[in-house]
């Protein structure tokens, strides 16, 4: 009798178990609010449990961040996990006012990664851009993030909005085969560093469909790069859609295929452009960079290459950049410049480019400060169809200041 009451009794845990599990998760959706969660409270720990329930599945999982407004601490959520898995954002996840850690939200080691959604991820920049000292030192304050994906392959992330991050938006790093769609990314054009999209040491990355609008470059293409595609982004205000800067650290290591096409770039500080380092800490080459189809819209500095970038004068302009820059086009550039310099190309010195093709510019300039111009250094480009304002007219002056 004894025997048949302890299978009974082990038997209806077992049948609890089971009824949680499946209370936890409903056809492979893991809802935080399972775990705890609550509107206008602190979700991290629910976040991270859900997670780690729908990363040990062994079949296609969900996490689901339900509309509301949550608060959340640094989250690191990690991988490998057993079988795709997707985070559906679609409440906003708020970040402490106080400016610490690495980043709100931080995905590591996954792979086929889908983060969804309609919601935000809420950075509160203002009390971390009041800390930012980048003007002021080579080495600025640690600040954090609103999205960094750390080694995150076969993945995509789509629809989300990113609002005013104490840092750069959204950081990439050791990516492979990682897609943007339809993001939207917004701060003040005067918050400081907070670049849209930065991708570093990544491969076969794709920029698509976005929305960029903040105070720092749009999208920063940084070192050890290969393959990115940007396509049909509009970006304003901002610095622009950069790649670099190159060359200010000894790890850095080549750029290579990187394809800027049908952007829109409005009251910009910059347009396209490529920026290394003078004096800088390492030698290697910057190849196959293409800018098509792009229009400006009151755009300061639309093309530029700037192999002396030295922003508040952090370096040695007198040492040449050791960026080897070529294989590099710019075609089909249309739109009105807010600068008289509408074309800038300032090549390295001791490294001059090589392979530059400048195809159908065609922008105009309406300001008080003479007529559009283009300058040029160092480099001898391969020139065709209209060039409005001729390109390379007048050598560029040296120790020119560089545009941040």
């Amino acid at each position: 009798m004894g025997l048949i009451s302890n299978f009974v009794a082990l038997l209806s845990v077992l049948l609890l178990l089971v009824s949680n599990s499946k209370a936890q998760s409903s056809g492979g959706v893991f809802d935080i609010t399972k775990y705890g969660a609550k509107p206008n409270a602190d979700v991290t720990a629910a976040l991270a449990s859900a997670w780690k329930e729908a990363c040990a599945s062994t079949t296609p999982s969900k996490v689901l961040i339900p509309k509301g407004s949550y608060g959340l601490s640094q989250s690191n959520l990690k991988g490998p996990c057993k079988s795709a898995i997707e985070l559906q954002i679609e409440g906003t996840l708020q970040a402490p006012a106080d400016p610490k850690g690495d980043g709100l939200l931080l995905l590591e080691y996954v792979d086929q990664l889908t983060v969804s959604g309609t919601g935000v991820l809420d950075g509160q920049g203002k009390a971390g851009w009041e800390k930012n000292d980048c003007h002021l030192k080579k080495e600025c304050t640690k600040l954090p993030m609103n999205l960094k994906l750390n080694f995150v392959t076969n993945s995509i992330v789509k629809d989300i909005t990113s609002l005013d991050s104490k840092n750069y938006h959204i950081n990439l790093l050791g990516c492979k085969n990682l897609t943007f769609d339809h993001v939207t990314i917004t701060a003040p054009g005067n918050s400081p560093n907070t670049d849209g999209i930065h991708v570093s040491s990544s491969e076969q990355i794709n920029i698509l469909n976005t929305n960029i609008a903040t105070g720092d470059d749009c999208i920063s293409v940084g070192d050890t790069n290969k393959q990115v595609v940007i396509s049909d982004v509009t970006c304003g205000p901002g610095h622009g859609i950069s790649i670099g800067s190159l060359g200010k650290y000894s790890k850095e290591k080549e750029v290579v295929g990187v394809t800027v096409k049908k952007c829109k770039l409005t009251d910009t500080t910059n347009g396209v452009r490529i920026k290394t380092w003078p004096d800088s800490a390492v030698a290697f080459p910057a190849s196959d960079m293409h800018f098509e189809d792009i229009e400006m819209v009151n755009v300061s500095n639309p093309v530029i290459i700037d192999q002396e970038y030295c922003p508040w004068n952090q370096c040695n302009r007198k040492v040449p950049s050791k960026i080897k820059i070529s294989n590099v086009s710019f075609k089909n550039i249309r739109g009105t410049s807010a600068t008289p310099v509408a074309v800038k190309i300032v090549c390295s010195q001791s490294n001059p480019c090589e392979g530059v093709e400048v195809a159908d510019i065609d922008l105009t300039y309406s300001g008080s400060e003479g007529p559009i111009k283009s300058q040029c250094a160092n480099v001898k480009p391969v020139i065709s169809g209209k060039q409005n304002p001729p390109i390379c007219g007048e050598p560029a002056p040296a120790g020119g200041p560089s545009s941040d």
